[in-house]
């Protein structure tokens, strides 16, 4: 069995968009027939400049290689170019291919990939959602309105979420972490003050920020927060000093969460080493593939940390998160984005019923791709993925940021 073929879709997620602006879907074929799905998470270059990544990475790595060898496949595109170092856009389009392998090994032996990665461990996974807008909700008005989402939150818990993201905290630029606003400390309080009051114990609230602040605003906004108890602060500083974390952990009784802008363990590592997150949140497609993140799961038990894959992505990648979470002990709780399109995407082999995934069974990921919904919603922007704002933090006027894809209108 060697690899053969590979093929890139880019699609592109219809309004509202959640989950990014586009997904980019690779399918690998073997000499013998098999086809195995992965799926590449966003990275800091176009699309079409992605794809050229994807192909020669995997010309040069993967094309004729049996796909079991996984380990000399990592090294030799973690080493491409004299390099032996993290790099997202490589790492992007190498775990993409990666979990496709999976795909590919778990169908040849007719097992579900958590079988190959030690065995089950968890039969139903805890999953946890973003606040999105209810169908009566003004989308623009919904990011900076407590009362909405403690609304939406009330419906997720009815529908059986233990857990709920938000992140009402204001912009993050290209400038780096700032100071938060005033106002936005204010209505950050209120937004978890108005949750806490709607669901009580029933779920955890998950404050989600995405690095925006520098060292002293993120311990600022941590304190102001902890009357209400979150189960996590999450990535509260720019990722590119990981020591910071660490005067953020120390300062703030907030458990710390971070990782999606995170690749390799290497990275991992120097946060659980320091301290500086007890929450690890990779998301598969960026960070190394499935492999690489069982040994980070591994790594991440020395410390008595956890595991919360991410997910603002396709259902490709939720897939391989989910096989991750059947297969370790130290799982906390998966990102999970419900949508028809992701749903219909893989035409809906894994669910979330109540709250939870229950580990499922057939071989490979588990899913079923439907290429041509793929095919027939081409990218067709030149947006990244997700983006930051120019526009630094507006102390005057107050901030009002839907985010790095704001949702297109339908």
């Amino acid at each position: 069995m060697k690899l053969q073929d590979l093929d890139v879709i880019v699609t592109a997620p219809p309004a509202p968009g959640w989950g990014g602006r586009y997904w980019i879907l690779v399918k690998l074929t073997t000499s013998d027939g098999i086809t195995g799905w992965g799926e590449c998470y966003a990275s800091s270059i176009g699309p079409e400049a992605m794809k050229a990544v994807i192909a020669d990475v995997f010309q040069r790595y993967f094309e004729g290689e049996n796909p079991e060898n996984i380990e000399r496949m990592f090294r030799r595109t973690y080493s491409s170019g004299f390099t032996q170092r993290p790099d997202l856009t490589v790492m992007g389009a190498f775990s993409g291919l990666e979990i496709a392998c999976w795909d590919i090994l778990g169908k040849a032996r007719g097992r579900p990939v958590w079988a190959l990665l030690g065995g089950m461990m968890n039969e139903r996974i805890r999953t946890y959602s973003y606040l999105y807008p209810l169908p009566h909700h003004n989308i623009s008005e919904f990011w900076v309105s407590p009362e909405m989402a403690a609304e939406a939150a009330q419906d997720y818990v009815a529908r059986g979420f233990t857990a709920i993201k938000f992140d009402p905290a204001g912009p993050y630029t290209m400038r780096g972490g700032h100071m938060p606003a005033m106002s936005d400390i204010t209505r950050s309080v209120a937004f978890c003050k108005a949750i806490r009051e709607a669901v009580g114990d029933r779920a955890d609230l998950l404050f989600g920020t995405h690095g925006q602040f520098n060292t002293a605003g993120a311990i600022r906004l941590g304190q102001a927060l902890e009357p209400y108890s979150p189960l996590w602060y999450e990535e509260p500083i720019p990722p590119d000093n990981l020591d910071q974390f660490t005067e953020v952990a120390r300062a703030v009784r907030i458990p710390i969460a971070t990782g999606e802008r995170m690749t390799t363990r290497a990275e991992f590592a120097a946060v659980l080493k320091n301290g500086g997150a007890k929450i690890l949140q990779p998301a598969l497609g960026r960070a190394g593939g499935i492999w690489e993140m069982r040994k980070l799961a591994a790594l991440a038990e020395v410390y008595n940390a956890e595991m919360a894959p991410h997910l603002y992505a396709g259902p490709i990648e939720w897939a391989a998160n989910i096989h991750l979470g059947v297969s370790i002990p130290n799982l906390l709780i998966a990102e999970t984005i419900e949508t028809p399109f992701h749903d219909q995407l893989i035409k809906g082999t894994i669910r979330v019923d109540n709250g939870f995934v229950t580990a499922p069974t057939a071989p490979g990921l588990g899913i079923e791709v439907d290429e041509d919904l793929a095919r027939a919603h081409p990218y067709t922007g030149t947006g990244l993925h997700l983006e930051m704002q120019d526009a630094p933090c507006d102390y005057a006027n107050g901030n009002a940021f839907q985010g790095g894809a704001p949702a297109p209108e339908s």
